[in-house]
C-alpha cells in the first residue's frame, strides 16, 4: 500500500468510499462522518434562517479560525449541504435543511435519554 493510498481522500466523504470508522462507504457512515467533523453542525445551526457572509458565519460560530471555516464550507459545499450565493453569502440547499430537519427527532430522543442519564 503507497503512502497516497493509505490515507483518507481529502474533501467531504462520499457514499461508496471508505470513511472514518467505516471501509464500507455505506451512505450513513459517509454523513456520520461528515457531520461528525468538528464546526459542522454548528455551521448548518448557524444557516437555519438566513444567508450569512463569511465574517458574519464566523462570528456567529465563535471561536472558529477562518482555515477551519473554510475547509469545512468547501466540505459542506461539496457534499452539497451549503451554497455560496454572490449577493447573499452562504446558505444551506435543499438538501442541507433537509438534513438539518432530520436531526430534529435526534434532538428529542437526546433529551430523553439525558434525563434517563440523570
Amino acid at each position: 500500500m503507497t503512502k497516497q493510498s493509505s490515507k483518507q481522500a481529502k474533501g467531504a466523504p462520499r457514499p461508496g468510499a471508505r470513511v472514518r470508522g467505516s471501509s464500507t462507504g455505506r451512505p450513513v457512515m459517509a454523513l456520520l462522518d461528515l457531520i461528525g467533523r468538528r464546526w459542522v453542525l454548528r455551521i448548518l445551526w448557524e444557516l437555519r434562517d438566513e444567508p450569512l457572509n463569511f465574517r458574519e458565519l464566523q462570528a456567529a460560530c465563535g471561536g472558529i479560525s477562518p482555515s477551519v471555516l473554510n475547509t469545512r464550507l468547501a466540505e459542506m459545499r461539496e457534499a452539497l449541504l451549503v451554497e455560496l450565493k454572490a449577493e447573499e453569502g452562504y446558505t444551506l440547499t435543499k438538501m442541507g435543511r433537509e438534513l438539518l430537519s432530520q436531526l430534529t427527532p435526534l434532538t428529542v430522543w437526546s433529551e430523553k435519554w439525558a434525563k434517563t442519564l440523570g
